[in-house]
């Protein structure tokens, strides 16, 4: 017995990585547990850690802090690292209104937060913590911790206790937020999902479908010609003359009128290119197997590290085996493809051509899921390495150095890399499922030490005056939201199911986003959601560290 409780309440290293796998692992087990359909997840890991802490199982400060800072830095490079492909496109690309209502959704709560702090007697620094646990951001109360850290040398408990507390409310905030919403504002579901699927219209990024050419004005034209007549998105694959077997097309490829073409285009796109060429007809893709004679159409994996990178104009697919590629599936979404487009590993390109064609360039590109399983974890090391080199890199010169941090330095490499890797011929790609455990496990280092740490005291923070941290929560969560949704509503006429995933990405909380879907039936809130939740977890990091900044 003397041994057993040396081993669970003493020191040493089997006795710190005994205890920091029991906190993950009952933390882990917890987070099964659901109420009313919600569960707090990995935060279980932050309580149990807490448990512990509070009677007795304890780790020496220097291990706690290597755990949490490096366990926080491999969580937010892999978000990083995940969400950099799509990151500059969505600041690009038809989400800007949607982007500026959750920029400023996260001011408003931060000028909640701010107001609080005024009104109250508590600690800036305390209501940081609040807020990033009202918003359920973990990079965010990192970021913050990490601040205040660099900032007076001292490691406040407050900030992760004050999260710990609030957190819970931020879980349930958002969804509490969507049913005031939607009575103030008398939503008809039905009729918003209704109206979601005229706007989806049914397609995929990608719509696929046959034309039978009418436009007297386009007989005799080539496919090149045409495409710079029409100026839109689109990809002819296969023509038809005269009901004969279809062949691959070109730029110089003729079409007549009473051809039948094969199209791919952008969904928004289909009703300008029928308009140009002629009337839809009911021929699928499977169709066209049938009726092209030797051709044949194969999903390619891009897995050759060479290719990583390569544009479609340097490798010339085309010219050199006759094919043609009708769209590329990145992450599951359906691409058009274009000659400037740069491949990236991972990538699912559709080719259309003769069965040796096609098997040269499944040589050249890869086509080996085998590879895609191979670890590349150089990237991920360098990029961690320099991450935490810019993150320790001074900003302004003052007498305590402000910087990036351990959170933001991290994720904005990653980001970088994510987006722009291919460039500097570094391969970015992760399956999902890497990418998720590695993510999940710096998680679970993250709260688990920051629980271990944070234990004692935190029954007498609740105690003495702790509690009123759930009101605030509530305040800071619930406000925003309110405001930001009905004005997206009455000034922007917008679709409560986009408002949803908006607000959903905008705190960063899948939770809210599966009730979402829940309600819609359609992939809208996701879209939405998709298109924030980017610049929402960068920029809650930056907000919590500006806040915390201001303590000089």
């Amino acid at each position: 017995m003397e041994f057993l409780e040396q081993f669970i309440f003493g020191e040493g290293i089997a006795h710190s990585i005994f205890v920091l796998a029991m906190v993950i692992a009952v933390g882990t087990l917890l987070a099964k547990i659901k109420v009313g359909g919600i569960s707090l997840g990995a935060t279980w890991t932050l309580f149990a850690g807490i448990v512990a802490s509070h009677f007795g199982m304890t780790l020496h400060a220097d291990t706690l802090n290597f755990v949490r800072d490096f366990g926080l830095t491999l969580f937010v490079f892999s978000i990083g690292l995940q969400i950099g492909p799509s990151f500059f496109s969505s600041l690009r690309q038809g989400g800007l209104k949607q982007m500026w209502l959750s920029i400023l959704t996260m001011l408003f709560a931060a000028v909640v937060a701010y107001l609080l702090f005024l009104a109250t007697d508590t600690p800036l620094q305390t209501m940081v913590g609040v807020m990033d646990g009202a918003v359920a951001n973990t990079p965010a109360m990192g970021a913050a911790q990490q601040a205040y850290l660099d900032l007076t040398g001292i490691d406040d408990k407050s900030i992760p206790l004050s999260f710990a507390v609030a957190y819970p409310i931020g879980v349930v905030a958002v969804i509490l937020a969507f049913i005031i919403l939607r009575g103030v504002l008398r939503i008809n579901i039905a009729k918003e999902c209704e109206d979601a699927e005229k706007r989806l219209g049914g397609n995929k990024f990608a719509a696929k479908f046959s034309i039978e050419v009418t436009n007297e004005q386009m007989n005799g034209k080539s496919v090149g010609e045409i495409r710079h007549i029409i100026a839109r998105q689109f990809v002819i694959s296969r023509i038809s003359h005269d009901g004969n077997k279809a062949f691959i097309a070109d730029s110089s490829s003729e079409v007549h009128c009473g051809d039948k073409i094969f199209v791919v285009s952008a969904a928004e796109d289909k009703e300008a290119i029928l308009a140009f060429l002629g009337n839809e007809i009911e021929m699928l893709e499977e169709e066209w197997g049938e009726f092209e004679g030797q051709l044949v159409s194969r999903r390619i994996v891009v897995t050759q590290p060479k290719i990583n990178g390569k544009r479609f104009v340097d490798l010339r697919l085309r010219t050199k085996y006759g094919i043609n590629i009708t769209r590329v599936n990145r992450a599951g979404v359906d691409i058009i493809p274009h000659q400037g487009m740069e491949l990236q590993l991972g990538d699912k390109v559709m080719v259309v051509g003769s069965e040796e064609a096609i098997n040269e360039v499944a040589k050249l590109l890869g086509n080996s899921l085998k590879k895609l399983h191979e670890p590349h974890i150089f990237t991920l090391f360098i990029g961690i390495a320099l991450g935490v080199l810019v993150g320790s890199i001074p900003l302004i010169d003052a007498p305590q150095p402000i910087k990036l941090g351990l959170a933001a330095g991290p994720m904005l490499m990653a980001i970088i890399i994510g987006r722009f890797g291919t460039h500097w011929h570094l391969i970015t790609y992760t399956t999902l499922s890497a990418n998720l455990m590695l993510r999940e496990v710096g998680l679970a280092m993250f709260l688990a030490a920051v629980g271990l740490a944070s234990g004692d005291g935190f029954v007498e923070a609740v105690v003495n005056g702790g509690y009123i941290w759930l009101l605030y929560a509530l305040i800071i969560a619930v406000v925003p939201l309110l405001i930001v949704g009905i004005y997206a509503r009455l000034r922007y006429k917008m679709n409560f199911l986009t408002i949803m995933g908006m607000l959903s990405g905008t705190m960063t909380n899948p939770i809210a986003l599966n009730y979402a879907n829940s309600l819609a039936g359609s992939d809208m809130p996701a879209i939405s959601y998709a298109t924030v939740y980017p610049l929402a977890m960068f920029l809650r990091v930056v907000i919590a560290q500006a806040m915390i900044l201001m303590l000089m």
